[in-house]
């Protein structure tokens, strides 16, 4: 490559820019209502356990792969393998970036819309839920204003990343990010001031175990895994804008951290105005748009705290799509050759134009059904049941098993030389973490996300299929390693 690659100036950018990576529409718009579904603070809590088994040891080896090799996905992979099968892998995570992306615009250009639906006052009409869906569907099936959004966020995104490392995603999300959790704060003060608050606080903090199913874990695994951004490039994009110097362990501690913060802070912003207000805490992905509307409708300055929440949601999409555009781009400029200036025009444009039907297929497109979903629903499949999960695993299998994990150890010691000597056990963790639950739990959530895990359960119980399969894994990474 003819320029010299950027690298972040400081360890703060890494951790807000792939913090903000991670905090996006999962943490304010998914978790809330997830948890409001399965139990409030036991849901919290299996969910902390997911996060640190599985979330914080694959974050650690994604961004390894980055900053070992300076390259984007499929370089990295095309570095240390050079075998056809892992640079498939490495593409999987380009291209989970470009499906996610162009159906996540449509849904972040929501956001900005309901920031102008704030200030019009559209909200004060909204005296129960079912006035504010019938509102909600009529926009969303709006063809100007679906699209329109969809629009305006996608060249948001494309300005952002269009400037660079340094000057384009580093600093704006040392901007974005500051914003975004001091308007979280004073969401979090508006609604713990509200009266009967107390019930939305009890009902995030109180443990009710009873909720608690089979189900309700396998929701925390998934939710543990998809929260910060693993599995789709991101992190190992970002991961090689780093240095040698740069203490990895600590760096994806922190984003971790963050990321649950935050996700915290709103479900406690969240959850007091709701209950405050009547409302039904498990009312499902509708919570965010349809009855945190009619929340703030009955509360007292309601217009100024729905624009400040629509704002903060769009601050948080923002951060997250621009993460999934350098995925793209960073592709194209390591690998094509292609200036970034380019590869974001060009490929911004393609991805804005992919998620059109995406956005249609909210109204004149929604009766057309590819293998008995619409474009958005496909997409979204595709992505989250497969390519997220899919370079996951083999994210965890590369680094554990194949890579060699001597080699391993001496990039990740590069910069975290203390944890070394102070706390080997946590890297004799992490070992076991990665290459044996980490493996096991991304697979048992791929195989529940696509609807396979009680038809394998039931396979383990009654025959040996599944042992036979494990142990042909096995036999294929043993073989992989001696070659």
């Amino acid at each position: 490559m003819s320029e010299q690659r950027e690298h972040w100036k400081s360890k703060a950018g890494l951790i807000l820019a792939a913090a903000g990576s991670a905090i996006g529409l999962g943490n304010i718009w998914k978790f809330p209502y997830i948890a409001g579904e399965n139990g409030g603070a036991a849901f919290i809590f299996i969910y902390l356990i997911c996060i640190a088994l599985i979330g914080l040891p694959v974050l650690i080896a994604e961004v390894l792969l980055g900053r070992s090799t300076q390259r984007n996905p499929v370089g990295a992979f095309k570095k240390l393998s050079g075998k056809p099968f892992w640079i498939m892998i490495g593409s999987m995570g380009v291209i989970a970036g470009f499906v996610i992306l162009s159906f996540y615009t449509v849904i972040a250009g929501w956001s900005i819309g309901y920031i102008v639906e704030a200030l019009k006052g559209s909200f004060s009409q909204f005296s129960d839920p079912g006035i504010s869906s019938s509102y909600f569907e009529e926009l969303t099936g709006n063809v100007n204003w679906i699209v329109g959004y969809h629009t305006l966020f996608s060249i948001l995104t494309m300005w952002v990343v269009y400037a660079g490392i340094n000057k384009g995603i580093e600093q704006g999300s040392k901007i974005m990010m500051p914003v975004l959790f001091f308007l979280l704060v004073l969401l979090v003060i508006r609604g713990i001031t509200l009266p009967g608050a107390e019930k939305g606080l009890a009902f995030l903090w109180s443990p009710d175990w009873s909720k608690i199913s089979g189900q309700s874990v396998l929701i925390a695994l998934g939710h543990a895994f998809f929260t910060i951004s693993l599995g789709m490039g991101a992190m190992m994009t970002y991961g090689s804008y780093l240095s040698e110097k740069d203490n990895i362990p600590s760096a994806s501690l922190q984003i971790v951290f963050l990321d649950t913060f935050i996700a915290l802070l709103a479900g406690v912003a969240i959850f007091t105005a709701v209950f405050a207000m009547g409302q039904d805490p498990a009312s499902g992905p509708g919570l965010i748009f349809v009855t945190l509307p009619v929340v703030f409708a009955k509360m007292p300055g309601g217009v100024i705290w729905a624009v400040l929440f629509f704002l903060l949601l769009t601050l948080a999409a923002l951060t997250s799509a621009i993460s999934l555009l350098e995925v793209v781009v960073a592709y194209f400029v390591d690998e094509r050759k292609w200036k970034r200036h380019k590869a974001v025009m060009v490929f911004g444009f393609v991805v804005f134009l992919v998620g059109i039907p995406s956005a249609l297929s909210f109204n004149v497109m929604k009766d057309v059904h590819f293998f008995g979903k619409t474009w958005f629903d496909n997409a979204d499949y595709l992505a989250s049941n497969i390519l997220l999960p899919g370079g996951g695993l083999f994210i965890s299998i590369f680094v554990g098993w194949i890579w060699g994990f001597d080699k391993v150890l001496i990039d990740l010691k590069k910069g975290s030389e203390s944890l070394f000597t102070k706390y080997p056990m946590i890297i004799q963790a992490w070992r076991i973490f990665l290459r044996y639950l980490s493996p096991v739990m991304i697979m048992i959530v791929f195989l529940h996300s696509v609807g396979l895990l009680e038809s394998a359960m039931h396979q383990l119980r009654t025959s040996w299929v599944m042992i036979s399969l494990v142990c042909g894994l096995l036999y294929l990474f043993i073989q992989s390693r001696k070659k």
